[in-house]
């Protein structure tokens, strides 16, 4: 199993050196396009900014705090296009017949439509905004930076990383049956994800419900936010909240997998 898991790292990373030669090629366009992605979500904060300046705090959330949430949305998203744009476009591999010649090789398909494919210019724009973001909070919004918080932190980001990849890996298996599904993943997933820029308990409890049990970004980076600066709204929800983006990561994307499995069982070839 070791030596699997260690041919497994070796091949991924011979896919990434290949993926990045073809992507940074052209390195002005490279860095055009990603600087392109880090305006286009600079200006959404931008406008939040502007827009919430003239209020001291919304619920007992300070604007610090606000753009601390923001750069947990931003940071898990820059990983989850460099590590699962496969999953995240998995529709057009079975739409365009690509997803044909995977069946045909000996390596495990899950890996290979992971490994074929990664986002480095919207990883480094979210990325980007998402570190500047951090490092602009992190000290302003009270976060004493010990072995504890900074070991929960990172799990955090783990976390919101697979519970992300789930959801889109659950929109994507419905490729097997209806071949295009990018529009109904970007109603869902896209729209869930801009409410998850502000705190939950602004909103009324139908998008509380969403955002907790539906589309869980609330783990993604409202409860890891309140467990580092414990704000008094969290009073409104189970304080084990506070513990579970991981684990639901974990659980979410076994589910997920679980649900490829059975969809691949139903695949056939759309004849592209």
């Amino acid at each position: 199993m070791l030596q699997q898991f260690a041919e497994n790292v070796a091949m991924f990373r011979r896919y990434s050196k290949l993926l990045v030669k073809t992507r940074f090629q052209y390195k002005l366009d490279a860095f055009l396009l990603s600087f392109a992605v880090f305006c286009r979500e600079a200006v959404g904060i931008i406008v939040v900014y502007l827009t919430l300046r003239k209020f001291d705090a919304i619920n007992g959330w300070r604007m610090p705090e606000m753009l601390f949430l923001f750069s947990l949305i931003f940071l898990t998203y820059s990983l989850l296009v460099l590590f699962f744009t496969g999953i995240r476009d998995f529709d057009s591999l079975i739409h365009s017949g690509s997803f044909d010649r995977y069946l045909l090789r000996p390596q495990g398909l899950l890996f290979q439509v992971i490994a074929s494919k990664a986002d480095y210019f919207a990883s480094i724009g979210h990325g980007s905004l998402g570190v500047i973001l951090f490092l602009t909070t992190a000290q302003k919004v009270g976060i004493v930076w010990n072995l504890p918080n900074i070991v929960y932190y990172c799990f955090s980001i783990i976390g919101g990383v697979m519970i992300q990849a789930a959801i889109f890996m659950l929109f994507s298996c419905f490729s097997f049956w209806t071949v295009k599904t990018g529009n109904l993943r970007g109603f869902f997933f896209f729209n869930a994800r801009k409410f998850a820029g502000y705190p939950l308990s602004i909103f009324p409890g139908f998008i509380q419900t969403l955002l907790i049990y539906i589309m869980p970004f609330a783990f993604v980076n409202y409860f890891p936010a309140q467990y580092l600066l414990r704000k008094p709204d969290m009073a409104m929800y189970w304080d084990g909240c506070l513990y579970l983006t991981l684990p639901i990561g974990v659980i979410l994307f076994g589910l997920a997998y679980l649900f490829w499995q059975f969809g691949l069982k139903h695949y056939s070839s759309t004849g592209n």
